[in-house]
């Protein structure tokens, strides 16, 4: 079950970490696609200092938002997470 649009709105800053509990990176922004007022994927920045590595990450690929933590699980392993 992927979360609504507006929920990817408000996670900018968020953790993500993917289907074994290991860290991703940070959110950066929602991603639009297939219409232009609801985000269909998030922009993951790979944690590091020197690190320039983006993922993006599908909404498909979300299976939990935890507004309380800031964390953002994922359904999937990060080496399946799409990177640019």
């Amino acid at each position: 079950m992927s979360p609504a649009g507006a929920d990817l709105l408000r996670t900018i800053g968020y953790l993500v970490a993917d289907a074994r509990g290991r860290v991703v990176g940070t959110v950066e922004a929602p991603m639009y696609g297939s219409t232009p007022d609801v985000p269909d994927a998030i922009s993951v920045r790979s944690s590091g200092f020197f690190s320039r590595r983006r993922r993006l990450v599908p909404a498909a690929a979300i299976s939990e938002i935890d507004s309380r933590s800031g964390v953002i699980g994922l359904s999937v392993d990060r080496d399946a997470v799409l990177s640019f």
